[in-house]
Parts: structure tokens; sequence; C-alpha cells
């Protein structure tokens, strides 16, 4: 029987998704699992391409203390569609368990290296409709400018997710 670890991720306001996945390699501070993309309301488009729909597999790399966590998305077919990366205010573990909460931005990165910023118009809402505050907004942009500056000048990502 292969390891699980139980994921909480949680959405401002209160949206918590709970998924027991299977463990491909436990490094301590980072946790790499499989999953399958499922209950997708609809498929997610980046610049007109169809990068992620239900039935996809993600490998995904939980970096305990960082913010941001990122999927490597494959079609049904195993191809590589990309990465996908959450904008996360914390991740945290305590044994098998990881919660994370997540920013509303995300990046996604094609295998060409071009990336796009997306779900900005989530995050305005958030800040508009009084659920963050002023210092969350700024944080979860300063954390997906970081994240794309160091995809620039090829500081990101961690060279050990291409290990799995």
């Amino acid at each position: 029987m292969s390891a699980k670890i139980h994921l909480i991720y949680r959405r401002i306001p209160n949206r918590v998704l709970e998924r027991e996945d299977e463990v491909i390699a436990d490094l301590g501070d980072v946790v790499v699992a499989k999953s399958r993309f499922e209950g997708m309301l609809a498929p997610l488009r980046v610049n007109g391409v169809e990068v992620i729909k239900n039935g996809y597999s993600m490998i995904y790399f939980a970096f305990v203390g960082k913010n941001y966590d990122i999927l490597k998305v494959y079609d049904t077919e195993g191809n590589f569609k990309g990465l996908y990366i959450d904008v996360l205010a914390y991740t945290k573990r305590e044994g098998n368990v990881i919660e994370m909460l997540d920013l509303f931005l995300d990046i996604f990165v094609f295998p060409d290296g071009k990336a796009f910023l997306l779900d900005e118009d989530e995050l305005e809402m958030a800040f508009n409709y009084g659920l963050i505050d002023r210092k969350t907004f700024d944080f979860a942009y300063s954390t997906a400018e970081e994240i794309l500056k160091k995809l620039k000048r090829n500081d990101f990502p961690p060279e050990l997710i291409w290990n799995y």
C-alpha cells in the first residue's frame, strides 16, 4: 500500500477542498504526490489553448513554508501540458496533512516557457468585496511577480520538479 498525503486546500472566503493523494516522494519540506483533475466545471484555457480538463493527471509539489505550489499537468495520453502554479498565503505541514491557503492568482507555464498570469479578476473581486485586505492583495501580486521574474531568469521552477 502506498503512502497517502491528506491535502487541505483553502480558498477565501470559505471554500475547502480536501483530497487524499498518493505520495510519490516525501522529502520532508517538499511532498511530491499524484492526482487527477476532476469536478472542474469547465476546462481551463490559457491563451486560447485548452490546458487542463477533467481526467488530466498531475504531479504536484507542495513546498512547506513557501508561497506557491507547482502542478505538472499531463493530458489523458500522458503528454506534458505545462506547469500550473498556485500563489498561496502559506503551506503548512503536520504529519501527513498539508494545508494551503490559495490567494487566487495562478500562473500557467507552457512547455516552451511562455508564462501567463491568471485569475487577476478573482483577486480584484476578493479585494473589492472586502474578503481580503490591501496587504494580502499586494502580497499575492508581489509573490506572482517574483515567480514570473524568476521564470524569465530560469531560476524557477526548482530543479527537483524535473526529477519526477
